[in-house]
């Protein structure tokens, strides 16, 4: 079965931080691009970042760059998101996605439509 599954999240004080997975099965990781993105109550999604499929390439939203770091382990088919100083204003739901059809990060990732498929998701909130 092809999923990717999302874990880490919880409750966290601003100025904390949470290290996010997405568990990806049934998909070729190694060759895939990775996505992250974040819906707040009443938002649209938001991208928040994505890495190419071999990990040397890294891109952020401006509202996290600096805070958060994008990795992932192709052998454990593991993507991770480590969140940092983070700020109420980061609360959301997160989701990773794969994009199967190329291993790099277009210069529209930010928008999903390149990605094929998604996890459920993992709620992150930030108390003031």
């Amino acid at each position: 079965q092809s999923q990717l599954v999302e874990s880490g999240g919880g409750l966290v004080q601003s100025g904390g931080s949470l290290r996010l997975s997405c568990e990806i099965s049934g998909f070729p990781t190694d060759t895939s691009a990775i996505g992250w993105f974040r819906q707040a109550p009443g938002k649209e999604r938001e991208g928040i970042s994505c890495i190419s499929s071999g990990g040397s390439n890294t891109y952020y939203a401006n509202s996290v760059k600096g805070r958060y770091t994008v990795s992932r382990d192709n052998a454990k088919n593991t993507a991770y998101l480590q969140m940092k100083s983070l700020k109420p204003e980061d609360t959301g739901v997160y989701f990773c996605a794969i994009k199967t059809l190329a291993g790099w990060c277009s210069t529209d990732w930010g928008t999903g439509t390149e990605f094929g498929s998604w996890g459920q998701g993992t709620q992150v909130t930030v108390s003031s």
